[in-house]
């Protein structure tokens, strides 16, 4: 063991990515869909390694450089992120949203430094907490970057050393209720306050035309495919296009083939006995209503017709105001809505839906019916592994220049940092690129990979580099005190969100359930809600919370360590 040891200090890179593996490994695990998750995981096991080791009289250690180059890349992606949300989240309802998200955000400050010095909690403890509590790593990141660099300095009696153990001590013993609590309590909140979520999530439904997941036959929710038939319904030869349409808006009625000739399918266009015409729609609605027009065939020519998927991200400010109904009849009756994403994540789609500015919208049809809708909304976003390394650099020059900004306030110098300033240069640039887009630019897998990566590396430094430390500071009494404290600060804030927007903002039950998970920037809950309420309405409030508590809590970590 010994000489294991002394070759994971001799080759340190190793080490680093023998415990990064180990971790992605661990945090695959769950147990009845729980488990540590990735970040948890490298900090458990690059602490038990180098406390195992330190045991043996070996002292493992990585570079500040590796750690912190690692946490700055996390940063600018985080931003990146949550940028189109949090910028167009600070208008119309999303106000509502960034207020939950701000209260939450408070309240989990507040009561992580209250409770650490009600406590007797060693420093370190109060931004530990916090970022355990509430789940928010790159708040440890902070945190742990402000020891690091020098921005806060270690009281009387106290080490940088010791403060990071007791910070990384903290995250560790709050994380799993964390992780686990929130989901418990976004699921029950509607029970403990007497409201029914599912009838409040059909209330939505009714409200934008949508239907539930489990029920839907039409727009959105179903496996989509393209069918010709051949017309023999003596009630639909003679018909018009235009008036089939209207009667079974549910189909996209693509082409007509005449005597082996294509014809435009306008609105105008009888049928006659013969024709093959070729429908688009949901697998469900293809099959509701079967003898409508004749025989299904396999007519390789009408089949075969030219159809573009791609996904529409909404630029234009004059584009909003527009209904999913209302694209399909300006810009082709023939236009299929698949999907409608805000965030990253998905949103009940309706004919009363209205997409707003940085939605991306998944649409199907024509080529030209496609190319219409991505010049009207904003611009067509083509899938692409390359990623605008001239962009990346800017934004990260950016961000360190912002982050070196110091202003003096009562004497005392006051500026964002590294960190933040690249959290901040990812908003802008992400929102940059959202307005006026540049391709390619970072893609979303990029961008994940920095991510993770980025944060796990660092954490995973964190606790190999405090682990010779964590054993001297373990101890049941200060251990329990800050479960103790952990289960307050998981548990409180949830509560006072859902009261202020239950009875404050007067916010559907549904819709809060999103927006509360959000304010707590945990996607689990809001998934974990939209599968008890059967819909993905809760994913309506979630984005805009869930971008701003972010932003928030990062920086909040810095602050705890302050206070």
């Amino acid at each position: 063991m010994l000489a294991l040891f002394d070759f994971l200090h001799d080759q340190p890179y190793v080490l680093l990515f023998a415990v990064v593996g180990a971790a992605f490994a661990l945090g695959q695990v769950t147990v009845r869909g729980y488990g540590l998750g990735v970040t948890a995981s490298a900090i458990v096991i690059g602490t038990a390694v180098s406390a195992t080791a330190s045991a043996w009289g070996v002292v493992l250690e990585l570079d500040e450089f590796t750690k912190l180059l690692f946490y700055y890349l996390f940063m600018y992606a985080v931003g990146l992120r949550v940028g189109p949300a949090f910028v167009s989240g600070l208008k119309g309802d999303g106000i509502k949203f960034a207020a939950l998200a701000v209260l939450c955000s408070v309240a989990g400050l507040l009561l992580s430094v209250g409770l650490a010095r009600g406590l007797g909690l060693p420093p370190g403890a109060a931004p530990g907490i916090l970022a355990g509590a509430m789940t928010m790593s790159s708040a440890l990141g902070a945190a742990e970057q402000a020891i690091a660099s020098g921005a806060w300095l270690p009281p009387d009696g106290f080490t940088a050393q010791q403060v990071s153990a007791t910070l990384t001590l903290a995250y560790g013993v709050t994380y799993v209720w964390g992780t686990v609590g929130i989901i418990l309590i976004v699921k029950y909140l509607p029970q403990m306050f007497g409201v029914d979520a599912v009838a409040a999530a059909r209330e939505v439904e009714a409200k934008l035309g949508t239907v539930t997941d489990d029920t839907a036959g039409g727009v959105g929710w179903q496996p989509f495919s393209g069918r010709a038939y051949r017309l023999v319904n003596a009630d639909t030869v003679g018909r018009t296009l235009g008036s089939l349409r209207a009667a079974f808006p549910e189909y996209r009625w693509l082409a007509v083939e005449r005597a082996g000739t294509s014809l435009d399918a306008h609105d105008d266009l009888a049928l006659v006995a013969g024709d093959v015409v070729m429908l688009f729609g949901a697998t469900a609605a293809l099959t509701e209503h079967i003898g409508l027009i004749g025989p299904e065939v396999t007519d390789a020519k009408a089949l075969r017709q030219p159809l573009d998927r791609a996904d529409v991200m909404v630029m234009n400010p004059a584009f909003v105001a527009q209904s999913v109904r209302d694209l399909r009849q300006r810009y082709g009756a023939a236009l299929q809505v698949v999907a409608l994403r805000r965030g990253g994540h998905p949103l009940p789609i309706g004919p009363d839906v209205r997409p707003q500015r940085g939605d991306v919208i998944d649409v199907i049809g024509p080529t030209a019916a496609v190319g219409a809708l991505g010049r009207a909304a904003g611009t067509i976003a083509r899938p692409s592994a390359a990623t605008d390394l001239f962009v990346l650099s800017i934004g990260m020059v950016l961000g360190f220049l912002i982050g070196a900004v110091e202003v003096p306030i009562a004497g005392i110098p006051v500026g964002l940092g590294a960190a933040g300033g690249l959290l901040v240069s990812g908003v802008a640039v992400a929102s940059l690129l959202g307005r006026f887009p540049l391709y390619p630019q970072t893609p979303t897998p990029a961008r994940q990979l920095m991510e993770d990566l980025g944060l796990t590396v660092f954490v995973a430094i964190v606790g190999i580099n405090v682990g010779a430390d964590l054993l001297a500071q373990l101890s049941g009494t200060v251990a329990a005190k800050i479960f103790f404290a952990g289960f307050v600060v998981t548990t409180l804030p949830p509560i006072l969100v859902w009261i202020a927007g239950a009875y404050g903002m007067k916010l559907n039950a549904a819709i809060l359930m999103g927006a509360t998970a959000g304010a707590r920037s945990h996607s689990a809950p809001c998934r974990e809600a939209a599968d008890a309420v059967g819909s993905s309405v809760p994913w309506i409030g979630f984005s805009v919370g869930y971008a701003v508590s972010g932003v928030l809590l990062t920086v909040f970590g810095h602050v705890a360590l302050l206070l």
